[in-house]
Protein backbone atom coordinates (compact mmCIF):
# COMPACT_ATOMS: atom_id res chain seq x y z
CA UNK A 1 0.00 0.00 0.00
CA UNK A 2 1.47 3.33 -1.05
CA UNK A 3 1.14 5.74 1.87
CA UNK A 4 3.06 9.03 2.24
CA UNK A 5 4.51 9.53 5.71
CA UNK A 6 1.94 12.16 6.72
CA UNK A 7 -0.92 9.71 6.18
CA UNK A 8 0.50 6.58 7.78
CA UNK A 9 -1.18 5.20 10.88
CA UNK A 10 0.88 2.53 12.62
CA UNK A 11 -1.13 2.47 15.83
CA UNK A 12 -2.36 -1.15 15.89
CA UNK A 13 -5.12 -0.44 18.41
CA UNK A 14 -6.39 2.33 16.12
CA UNK A 15 -6.46 -0.09 13.21
CA UNK A 16 -8.15 -2.83 15.20
CA UNK A 17 -10.85 -0.40 16.28
CA UNK A 18 -11.30 0.72 12.67
CA UNK A 19 -11.69 -2.86 11.40
CA UNK A 20 -14.12 -3.73 14.18
CA UNK A 21 -16.20 -0.62 13.46
CA UNK A 22 -16.29 -1.08 9.68
CA UNK A 23 -16.74 -4.85 9.84
CA UNK A 24 -17.34 -5.31 6.11
CA UNK A 25 -14.30 -5.89 3.92
CA UNK A 26 -13.05 -7.19 0.57
CA UNK A 27 -11.17 -10.50 0.51
CA UNK A 28 -8.58 -10.48 -2.29
CA UNK A 29 -6.67 -13.53 -3.49
CA UNK A 30 -5.80 -15.36 -6.70
CA UNK A 31 -8.19 -17.75 -8.39
CA UNK A 32 -6.92 -19.58 -11.47
CA UNK A 33 -3.91 -17.21 -11.41
CA UNK A 34 -6.15 -14.14 -11.63
CA UNK A 35 -7.09 -11.64 -8.92
CA UNK A 36 -10.44 -12.37 -7.28
CA UNK A 37 -12.34 -10.24 -4.75
CA UNK A 38 -15.28 -11.09 -2.50
CA UNK A 39 -17.17 -8.66 -0.24
CA UNK A 40 -17.59 -10.16 3.24
CA UNK A 41 -18.36 -9.38 6.88
CA UNK A 42 -15.43 -10.15 9.17
CA UNK A 43 -14.76 -10.54 12.87
CA UNK A 44 -11.31 -9.60 14.20
CA UNK A 45 -10.43 -11.65 17.28
CA UNK A 46 -8.28 -10.53 20.19
CA UNK A 47 -5.43 -12.75 19.01
CA UNK A 48 -5.37 -11.16 15.54
CA UNK A 49 -7.40 -13.64 13.50
CA UNK A 50 -9.88 -12.46 10.90
CA UNK A 51 -12.88 -14.77 10.73
CA UNK A 52 -15.48 -14.92 7.99
CA UNK A 53 -17.26 -17.22 5.57
CA UNK A 54 -18.03 -17.32 1.88
CA UNK A 55 -20.58 -19.11 -0.27
CA UNK A 56 -19.60 -22.64 -1.19
CA UNK A 57 -20.50 -21.73 -4.76
CA UNK A 58 -17.75 -19.09 -4.73
CA UNK A 59 -14.66 -20.87 -6.04
CA UNK A 60 -12.33 -18.49 -4.20
CA UNK A 61 -12.29 -20.80 -1.19
CA UNK A 62 -10.83 -23.69 -3.18
CA UNK A 63 -7.52 -21.85 -3.50
CA UNK A 64 -7.35 -21.18 0.24
CA UNK A 65 -7.12 -24.76 1.45
CA UNK A 66 -3.31 -24.74 1.39
CA UNK A 67 -2.82 -21.55 3.42
CA UNK A 68 -2.65 -19.05 0.58
CA UNK A 69 -1.59 -15.42 1.06
CA UNK A 70 -4.61 -13.11 1.00
CA UNK A 71 -5.50 -9.50 1.67
CA UNK A 72 -8.60 -8.08 3.33
CA UNK A 73 -9.36 -4.43 2.57
CA UNK A 74 -11.46 -2.24 4.84
CA UNK A 75 -12.51 1.21 3.69
CA UNK A 76 -14.09 3.92 5.79
CA UNK A 77 -15.52 7.35 5.01
CA UNK A 78 -14.21 9.32 2.05
CA UNK A 79 -14.86 12.77 0.62
CA UNK A 80 -13.85 15.03 -2.26
CA UNK A 81 -11.68 17.99 -1.24
CA UNK A 82 -12.01 21.06 -3.46
CA UNK A 83 -8.85 23.09 -4.01
CA UNK A 84 -11.07 26.20 -4.02
CA UNK A 85 -11.04 25.88 -0.24
CA UNK A 86 -7.29 26.62 0.03
CA UNK A 87 -5.75 30.08 0.40
CA UNK A 88 -3.27 29.16 -2.36
CA UNK A 89 -3.29 27.51 -5.77
CA UNK A 90 -3.43 23.74 -5.60
CA UNK A 91 -5.21 20.71 -7.06
CA UNK A 92 -8.35 18.96 -5.80
CA UNK A 93 -7.92 15.69 -3.91
CA UNK A 94 -9.81 13.04 -1.98
CA UNK A 95 -9.63 12.29 1.74
CA UNK A 96 -10.25 8.77 3.00
CA UNK A 97 -9.41 6.05 5.50
CA UNK A 98 -8.40 2.53 4.51
CA UNK A 99 -6.77 -0.44 6.20
CA UNK A 100 -5.19 -3.42 4.41
CA UNK A 101 -4.77 -6.67 6.32
CA UNK A 102 -2.48 -9.39 4.97
CA UNK A 103 -1.94 -12.96 6.09
CA UNK A 104 -2.43 -16.62 5.30
CA UNK A 105 -5.96 -17.95 4.99
CA UNK A 106 -7.17 -21.31 6.23
CA UNK A 107 -10.46 -23.15 5.98
CA UNK A 108 -12.31 -23.63 9.27
CA UNK A 109 -14.99 -26.22 9.96
CA UNK A 110 -17.00 -27.77 12.77
CA UNK A 111 -17.06 -26.00 16.12
CA UNK A 112 -14.52 -23.39 15.00
CA UNK A 113 -16.87 -22.32 12.20
CA UNK A 114 -19.84 -22.34 14.61
CA UNK A 115 -17.94 -20.13 17.04
CA UNK A 116 -17.20 -17.61 14.28
CA UNK A 117 -20.88 -17.54 13.31
CA UNK A 118 -21.87 -16.99 16.94
CA UNK A 119 -19.47 -14.06 17.25
CA UNK A 120 -20.71 -12.52 14.00
CA UNK A 121 -24.42 -12.78 14.80
CA UNK A 122 -23.92 -11.67 18.41
CA UNK A 123 -22.09 -8.54 17.28
CA UNK A 124 -24.70 -7.43 14.77
CA UNK A 125 -27.84 -8.70 16.49
CA UNK A 126 -27.20 -7.10 19.88
CA UNK A 127 -29.29 -4.01 19.07
CA UNK A 128 -32.15 -5.89 17.41
CA UNK A 129 -35.55 -5.89 19.11
CA UNK A 130 -35.75 -9.66 18.62
CA UNK A 131 -32.12 -10.76 18.21
CA UNK A 132 -31.34 -13.86 16.20
CA UNK A 133 -28.98 -16.43 17.69
CA UNK A 134 -27.21 -19.34 16.07
CA UNK A 135 -27.93 -21.34 19.21
CA UNK A 136 -31.72 -20.91 18.93
CA UNK A 137 -31.93 -22.02 15.29
CA UNK A 138 -33.22 -25.53 14.69
CA UNK A 139 -30.55 -28.18 14.17
CA UNK A 140 -31.98 -29.22 10.80
CA UNK A 141 -32.11 -25.65 9.49
CA UNK A 142 -28.61 -24.84 10.70
CA UNK A 143 -27.09 -27.98 9.19
CA UNK A 144 -28.70 -27.19 5.83
CA UNK A 145 -27.46 -23.60 5.82
CA UNK A 146 -23.92 -24.42 6.97
CA UNK A 147 -23.51 -26.79 4.05
CA UNK A 148 -23.86 -23.73 1.79
CA UNK A 149 -20.88 -21.87 3.23
CA UNK A 150 -17.15 -22.30 3.82
CA UNK A 151 -15.54 -20.77 6.89
CA UNK A 152 -12.22 -18.94 6.61
CA UNK A 153 -9.63 -17.74 9.09
CA UNK A 154 -6.83 -15.32 8.25
CA UNK A 155 -3.75 -15.37 10.47
CA UNK A 156 -2.90 -11.68 10.34
CA UNK A 157 0.79 -10.92 9.86
CA UNK A 158 0.58 -7.31 8.64
CA UNK A 159 -1.73 -4.30 8.88
CA UNK A 160 -1.18 -1.19 6.79
CA UNK A 161 -3.26 1.96 6.91
CA UNK A 162 -3.67 5.15 4.98
CA UNK A 163 -5.58 7.86 6.83
CA UNK A 164 -5.48 10.68 4.28
CA UNK A 165 -6.99 13.51 6.32
CA UNK A 166 -5.21 16.65 5.11
CA UNK A 167 -2.52 16.27 7.78
CA UNK A 168 -0.11 17.90 5.31
CA UNK A 169 -2.01 21.21 5.41
CA UNK A 170 -1.27 24.08 7.77
CA UNK A 171 -3.66 24.89 10.60
CA UNK A 172 -5.59 27.57 8.70
CA UNK A 173 -6.27 25.49 5.59
CA UNK A 174 -6.95 22.40 7.68
CA UNK A 175 -9.66 24.27 9.61
CA UNK A 176 -11.18 25.60 6.37
CA UNK A 177 -11.43 22.12 4.89
CA UNK A 178 -13.23 20.90 8.01
CA UNK A 179 -15.65 23.82 7.85
CA UNK A 180 -16.44 23.26 4.17
CA UNK A 181 -16.92 19.52 4.68
CA UNK A 182 -19.35 20.14 7.54
CA UNK A 183 -21.40 22.49 5.34
CA UNK A 184 -22.18 19.61 2.98
CA UNK A 185 -24.03 17.71 5.71
CA UNK A 186 -23.70 14.35 3.95
CA UNK A 187 -22.58 11.35 5.99
CA UNK A 188 -19.15 10.86 4.38
CA UNK A 189 -18.15 14.53 4.53
CA UNK A 190 -19.26 14.83 8.15
CA UNK A 191 -17.36 11.67 9.09
CA UNK A 192 -14.16 12.82 7.37
CA UNK A 193 -14.41 16.21 9.08
CA UNK A 194 -14.69 14.45 12.45
CA UNK A 195 -11.64 12.30 11.68
CA UNK A 196 -9.68 15.38 10.63
CA UNK A 197 -10.46 16.98 13.97
CA UNK A 198 -9.39 13.80 15.76
CA UNK A 199 -6.03 13.41 13.99
CA UNK A 200 -5.12 17.06 13.52
CA UNK A 201 -2.79 18.70 11.01
CA UNK A 202 0.93 19.04 10.35
CA UNK A 203 1.39 22.22 12.40
CA UNK A 204 -0.11 20.61 15.50
CA UNK A 205 1.87 17.41 15.01
CA UNK A 206 5.15 19.29 14.72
Amino acid sequence: MYTPTYFKNENIEDLREFISHIGFGILVSQVDKKLWATHLPFILTENNKLLGHISRGNKQWRDLVHGEDVMAIFTGPHAYISSSWYDHENVPTWNYQAVHVSGKAKIIEGEELMDSLRMLTSKYEKNSVHPVSVDTMSKEFLETEIRQIVGIKIDVDRMEASYKLSQNRDEKNHATIISELEKRKDENSTAIAAQMIKYGCRKKQE
